[in-house]
């Protein structure tokens, strides 16, 4: 075959394999066998391995996975890609629907109630309709480019049907059916079968070898259009029918709701209706429709005003018990833990679930091997709700709590007043181990790469022994360890490191001491400022200290009388690690705040500041003696508002709230 001919040839082809697959994979409604999909194919393959650079990156053969990547490259979002907030009932949805209504006045509301797709959230970006780049949410700012993966999925279009410049929101997800057979294959195979579609279609999407990701049969519903140019669109429901003339794939199940009855009734009718999807759903999505309202309502922090998710009711299933585990916390707390025949709830498969403590197992009369109603806590936590006395057989046994701790043999108490046992031995491995975790956790010291499996590692070799010992970590001990290459040990130590520097609320936290909370341990180091200052201190201060209540006080003090934290703290100070509080001064110890026009006053920020960023604005006004609050009240005493001030502007004009424009808080900032 000449040159000539073969160009021709794979012109024609690809314009029959996309007219089928279009058929098949977007409308569900194919037009030709799969054998002559399949024949097409293998014809425009043979084309192609004759004649290389005839290749083009819309070909229909980059469905089958070229090589494989050495890594993922982060990508930056042009618009962030935001997480949306719950609604977990129908007076969550009136909520909602009240919120909206304040915004929009006297004008009609119309909401766009789509199916939340269990999968995994992704951006594709066009260039003059061709498709040049694709990436996962990641955090939503900042996610991974993945394009060679989703080019094999064949739901998303390598050329859209017309030639824009556009930036569209989706999610990509494994039908049931790929799932199951996925598994089963995985299963005969001798490996561990993913435990639900989601888990399935984001490791299959975060595979480097794009050929793994071709043969796990993925699609994509896409549900919003992040940007578009050349095309003006008043309302999301116009977007989404254009992106269905453009090419994509659209659930069909999406109806615009002129009354928040009418998006109750629809979330109704999906509770049990779901179940005969070919894909998982975990909620309904409910959008303003109008764009305008939507710009107008803006975002929070974290979601969007204008959209909700409805979260479906936790779903309940049979199993059986097979044990009880026993699991020792950081402060002693022994939580018995249930053993499960593996089960799938919610989407994902459960083997343990929470009992709480004695008390609850007690209550609900629970034995080994009973059969017992299981369900998640907001679809998260997975507990067990009640026992199913009647499908006792009579060989189920009574569970009978110890008296000594599972991990150290110490003699376990209850105190007065509280419902859970508690070993008190300080020596306990297993309240060791988990204070580790929980120093290093996010909250706390926020030390990257040390999570509780790293943890547990280093003090089953015995690295470890208390926190200071993080900071006397040895390089050539830690690349004698399983799974620790010379990269992650590195970056490992770089963390440790950069931790030094964290302002003494952190190091508080992270000691975990009893009763004392990341926001009582921020009120403690704003008051006292340094360690020194607060382990000297007596009860009586404590308990001046706003927040600090007698419980908290007695916790400290007697924290802080023991040999053994004095041995600690000089250890961790000898490490280097700062102990001293080096963020926003409260009011009192405010530098300047007596100057200041804001000095004791209660202040909240609105809208979008162009010269700083919200957290600099708080912190900056933090400095300058001013409560800096969430929400408008009668005890407000300033409104600051940036570009798009909403109903927080509304109300403050209402109150008769001061109003200072970004401008006015620029020179006061400036002044302090």
């Amino acid at each position: 075959m000449d040159k000539n001919l073969a160009t021709k040839q794979l012109a024609e082809l690809k314009e029959k394999l996309e007219k089928y697959g279009y058929h098949y994979y977007v409308l569900d409604t194919p037009i030709v066998p799969d054998q002559e999909y399949d024949r097409l194919l293998h014809e425009l393959l043979e084309i192609e391995e004759l004649y290389p650079d005839l290749v083009t990156d819309d070909s229909p053969s980059v469905r089958v996975g070229g090589a494989p990547l050495p890594h993922f490259t982060k990508v930056d979002h042009r618009n962030p890609m935001m997480s949306l907030g719950n609604a977990f009932n129908e007076q969550d949805l009136r909520d909602f629907d009240r919120r909206v209504r304040q915004f929009a006045g006297e004008s009609p509301v119309t909401y766009i109630c789509e199916l939340k797709i269990d999968g995994l959230a992704v951006s594709l970006t066009y260039s003059d309709g061709k498709l040049v780049r694709g990436a996962t949410r990641g955090d939503g700012t900042t996610g991974e480019d993945i394009t060679s993966n989703l080019k094999t999925v064949s739901a998303v279009p390598l050329r859209l049907k017309t030639q824009v410049d556009l930036e569209v929101r989706g999610e990509a997800y494994m039908p049931k059916r790929s799932f199951e057979a996925l598994n089963q294959a995985k299963k005969e195979a001798g490996e561990e079968p993913f435990a639900n579609p989601r888990n399935a279609a984001a490791g299959s999407l975060r595979q480097l070898d794009p050929k793994i990701a071709a043969k796990r049969n993925l699609s994509l519903f896409v549900y919003s259009i992040g940007e578009l140019k050349g095309k003006e669109i008043d309302s999301h429901y116009e977007g989404l029918s254009f992106l269905k003339e453009s090419g994509f794939k659209v659930n069909q199940e999406t109806t615009r709701c002129e009354t928040i009855e009418e998006v109750i009734n629809y979330t109704e009718k999906w509770i049990e209706k779901r179940h005969d999807l070919a894909y998982e759903t975990d909620g309904i999505v409910i959008k303003v429709d109008s764009l305008d309202l939507q710009k107008e309502m803006g975002f929070t922090a974290k979601s969007p005003r204008w959209a909700t998710a409805y979260k479906f009711p936790a779903e309940e299933v049979v199993t059986k018990l097979l044990d009880i585990e026993l699991n020792i916390g950081r402060t002693g707390v022994v939580t018995p833990t249930a053993v499960l025949e593996p089960v799938a709830v919610a989407g994902t498969t459960v083997k343990r679930a929470s009992l709480h403590n004695e008390d609850l197992i007690r209550e609900k009369d629970v034995k080994l091997g009973d059969s017992v109603v299981v369900k998640k806590a907001g679809d998260i936590i997975p507990e067990v709700v009640n026992v199913l006395v009647d499908l006792r057989t009579g060989d189920e046994k009574d569970f009978h709590m110890p008296t000594h701790c599972p991990e150290c043999n110490s003699e376990l108490v209850r105190i007065e007043g509280e419902v859970a046992l508690r070993c008190i031995n300080p020596e306990c491995p297993a309240q060791i181990r988990e204070g580790l975790i929980h120093f290093v956790s996010r909250t706390a010291m926020n030390i990257d790469g040390l999570g509780e499996k790293v943890i547990t590692q280093l003090f089953a070799h015995q690295l470890i022994g208390n926190v200071a010992d993080l900071y006397t970590l040895n390089r050539d001990e830690l690349l004698r360890l399983e799974r620790m290459g010379e990269k992650s040990v590195d970056n490992l130590l770089q963390s440790i490191e950069a931790s030094k520097t964290n302002s003494l609320e952190r190091v508080l936290f992270g000691l975990g001491i009893r009763f004392i909370g990341s926001k009582a341990a921020r009120t403690l180091a704003q008051q006292f400022q340094t360690i020194d200052l607060l382990k000297n201190v007596t009860k009586e201060d404590l308990i001046a200290v706003d927040e600090i209540g007698e419980k908290m006080a007695d916790s400290i003090v007697s924290y802080f009388e023991k040999p053994e934290v004095h041995d600690l703290l000089e250890q961790l100070k000898q490490a280097g690690l700062n102990m001293v509080y080096t963020g926003p001064q409260p009011v009192a110890l405010a530098a300047g705040s007596s100057d200041s026009a804001v000095a004791g006053k209660t202040v909240v920020l609105t809208g979008k500041l162009e010269q700083l960023s919200r957290d600099e604005a708080k912190e900056q006004l933090e400095r300058l003696g001013c409560k800096v609050t969430g929400s408008v009240s009668k005890k407000t005493d300033l409104l600051i508002a940036g570009a798009d001030a909403g109903s927080k502007r509304s109300k403050a004009e209402e109150l008769n709230i001061e109003i200072w424009d970004e401008d006015r808080l620029m020179q006061e900032l400036n002044q302090g």
